[in-house]
């Protein structure tokens, strides 16, 4: 019972650790990417998919593609880097809290998303928002392990959230741009903080070493 004991409490420690640590897994490749793919998909959507309205399967299957698209990517970043990670490190820990922090967010929209389709397709304009909104709140939950400028970014996906909900309605339901714009700035901008604050201060501090 006593070694049992010992044992949680050990897992508690390392846990409470992996909370102070910075999440390095997030790299500004994979997510400055996932905002071009924003803007390529918000393209296509406008050539191909002029009236989402009518092609609502053509519209999710276009964005929930981009979505795992962009997933897949930051994943293989985050697998690669904890698989290479020293065995001493915490990174393995970090990247497990930071995959838990942040899926509820997916999970929910994901479930949303299904619940809309099925049961109330007249509600359906308000998904880009929902999404922004619910993206967010992933952002803020992981925040304690990310840079604290990601809270901007979190600040600028509610923004632009309930901007959506406000103005794409009526005749710009489901507009390309209520996903383009959120996603493709937005992901951009977290590049850019990731850089900035974590890869670049990081090269900054082996050169001097």
């Amino acid at each position: 019972m006593e070694l049992h004991e010992a044992l949680t409490q050990i897992a508690e420690i390392r846990q409470q650790m992996a909370r102070t640590e910075v999440f390095r897994g997030y790299r500004a490749v994979p997510v400055a990417f996932s905002g071009l793919l924003a803007w390529g998909a918000a393209i296509t959507q406008a050539i191909w998919i002029p009236d989402p309205i009518a092609h609502l399967p053509a519209y999710l299957s276009l964005w929930i593609g981009a979505a795992i698209i962009s997933a897949i990517a930051s994943g293989l970043g985050m697998a690669w880097r904890a698989r290479h990670a020293p065995a001493s490190s915490w990174s393995r820990e970090i990247t497990r809290l930071a995959v838990e922090q942040f899926a509820p967010c997916l999970v929910a929209g994901g479930l949303l998303t299904i619940v809309l389709v099925r049961t109330a397709e007249e509600s359906l304009w308000m998904l880009p928002g929902l999404w922004s909104v619910l993206f967010s709140l992933g952002i803020f939950a992981s925040r304690r392990l990310l840079p604290r400028a990601t809270a901007a970014v979190g600040l600028f996906y509610l923004g632009a959230g309930l901007a959506c909900l406000i103005l794409a309605r009526g005749p710009y339901s489901l507009s390309p741009w209520a996903m383009g714009l959120p996603f493709g700035v937005g992901q951009i901008f977290a590049a850019a903080v990731l850089y900035g604050t974590l890869e670049r201060q990081h090269g900054l501090e082996e050169a001097r070493t």
